[in-house]
């Protein structure tokens, strides 16, 4: 506690020989970050760009893509100046901030991808009907919701915290998460009770949703031609790998902290860092590389370059 600017101070206890491996860790996470702002950039701006890409699939995609940039850059420039401070530090009241966005932004990505798998849903079991359900204006709704509901539900979340008294002040994790809970005198039955209600109503029922749509379209296909089943499968199989990953270490990262047992150091920093690199850095290519038209334009955007 700072007593003459009456500031609460939080000490990240999560980093491994962050001392000895310090610039280490800043040249790779430093080139993550880049990477990861540069790929899902390049993708967002060629959808803005292009026309052709201006369909409901495609909006979408830039509209995970975007998030995945907010995501990282809650995160990552705050990890690369912990790696060269002498002490990995923060205000409470940025912690408090930094928890907000980076639950907020988490069930924005399952909303998204819930918004995804209906609009392929429409797509393949309802054609006929594709231009009228999926107007600009429903997708315009859908993305409003995505973003507007986690923002509001984590908002009511981080009140509730915030007026709760702290006994400690040392994180056993990199950046703030789940664990501001250990710091609390006495726990809160409201804030639990939030929490399950927040993670059910934008993280369990979106991937239930998710699996339901894909497993019809996945039906359907497989009573058609041998060519749709296959691209149905490429198509299908590396979203839902990505899911089930990505809900993996989300339920990991809720409920760990609800346990008494203590996890290795090492253990638990490599299951956060995952949080953090998967899903920013893939999402550009299972959403994006992967999509004929988007990977046409990348290549003629690249191409253009070294013909320049």
């Amino acid at each position: 506690m700072d007593e003459e600017f009456n500031v609460t101070y939080l000490t990240f206890g999560g980093h491994v020989e962050v001392h000895k491996y310090r610039y280490l860790y800043f040249i790779v996470f430093c080139a993550v970050y880049i990477l990861i702002i540069c790929s899902n950039s390049t993708i967002v701006y060629l959808i803005w760009k292009h026309r052709d890409l201006h369909e409901p699939m495609y909006i979408f995609i830039a509209a995970l893509l975007l998030n995945s940039v907010l995501y990282s850059t809650n995160i990552y420039p705050k990890l690369l100046i912990d790696f060269l401070s002498e002490q990995q530090i923060i205000s409470y009241s940025a912690c408090l901030v930094q928890f907000y966005m980076f639950y907020a932004l988490t069930s924005s990505e399952f909303l998204l991808l819930a918004a995804m798998a209906y609009d392929r849903y429409v797509s393949i079991c309802k054609p006929l009907q594709y231009p009228t359900i999926m107007r600009k204006r429903t997708v315009s709704v859908f993305l409003a919701l995505s973003w507007l509901v986690p923002a509001c539900q984590e908002i009511g979340l981080v009140t509730l915290i915030a007026n709760q008294k702290l006994c400690s002040f040392t994180l056993k994790v990199i950046f703030c998460n789940n664990s501001i809970y250990k710091l609390f005198c006495v726990t809160s039955k409201a804030i639990t009770v939030f929490g399950i209600f927040n993670f059910l109503h934008v993280v369990v029922l979106p991937v239930l949703f998710i699996i339901f749509t894909y497993t019809r379209i996945l039906i359907i296909c497989y009573h058609s031609c041998g060519e749709v089943r296959r691209k149905a499968a490429q198509t299908c199989l590396p979203h839902l790998m990505v899911l089930f990953n990505y809900f993996f270490l989300i339920s990991y990262d809720l409920i760990t902290v609800r346990l008494e047992t203590d996890f290795p150091k090492t253990a638990r920093l490599v299951m956060t860092l995952q949080l953090v690199v998967y899903n920013p850095l893939f999402n550009p290519i299972i959403y994006g590389l992967k999509m004929k038209e988007i990977y046409k334009h990348v290549k003629k955007l690249f191409c253009q370059g070294k013909t320049n």
